[in-house]
């Protein structure tokens, strides 16, 4: 058997006595390949309560629930996330991993208006989504916030942008485990990373740990996984697990606390 390397391919070539030549072609996949060149791939879905998310058929995963993107959203993060988390507190700071289509953090910046509270949000996203792919989502034509969307969108990375008196971002671009992050630091995260068969780095102990450090005493992750494994490795990593019902379409979610 030869084998060589042309052109992005590995190919091979089998000889077996009194057959013909054979020649593969297999193609060689580096480890970012998973995610990049999305916007190319990605097609809009309307899901049930009529708001937009993303699909990526190379992967069948969706950026939301299909039952209900921003029904999810609010289920998941400002009902069982955010809210908990303030408990009468006059300002909070807030981790999100996976910026996506900043459906979270529009939401976490009308919550902010509504309860005046003031809310510094930090957010990570190693592979942005590009303008054209934005101006798809009807997130903010459906909250009356068509513009607040767009700055969240448009504004630069890697600096802090005060949005209006209650509500200020940051946007790191990258991975965010090669972030510079305060430990002991937020109140809450929002971990909304693809599902971990689609992105298995982001959902090992080493990441969990990671979170633990960043969080307060008695500061709150959750997320849409309600997998055992994932339970399983969030406890290993010192939280205390919550089961909660789901948004629809799934029965259950996951809220998990640094101890006090």
């Amino acid at each position: 058997m030869l084998q060589g390397f042309d052109g992005g391919m590995l190919f091979r070539t089998f000889d077996h006595s009194k057959r013909p030549f054979f020649l593969i072609f297999v193609p060689l996949l580096k480890k970012d390949d998973l995610l990049l060149n999305m916007d190319s791939n990605l097609r809009t879905v309307t899901t049930a309560d009529g708001s937009v998310t993303l699909f990526l058929p190379d992967r069948d995963e969706t950026y939301h629930s299909v039952h209900g993107a921003e029904t999810e959203s609010m289920h998941v993060f400002i009902k069982n996330g955010l809210e908990v988390a303030a408990n009468d507190k006059a300002k909070l700071k807030v981790l999100e991993i996976g910026f996506g289509t900043g459906l979270n953090a529009l939401l976490a910046l009308l919550f902010a208006e509504k309860n005046q509270i003031a809310i510094e949000f930090v957010s990570t996203e190693k592979y942005p989504l590009q303008k054209e792919m934005v101006l798809q989502l009807n997130y903010g034509k459906r909250l009356l916030a068509d513009e607040l969307f767009l700055q969240l969108h448009t504004c630069s990375w890697n600096e802090v942008h005060p949005l209006n008196a209650h509500f200020s971002l940051f946007k790191h671009e990258g991975d965010f485990r090669e972030a510079n992050l305060e430990a002991n630091s937020y109140d809450v995260i929002f971990f909304d990373a693809f599902a971990p068969r689609v992105q298995p780095e982001l959902w090992t102990i080493e990441v969990f740990q990671q979170m633990y450090r960043l969080l307060h005493p008695g500061g709150i992750l959750v997320t849409y996984c309600a997998k055992g494994e994932v339970k399983r490795t969030m406890k290993a990593a010192g939280f205390s697990v919550e089961r909660l019902p789901g948004p629809p379409g799934k029965r259950e979610m996951t809220r998990a606390r640094k101890s006090d």
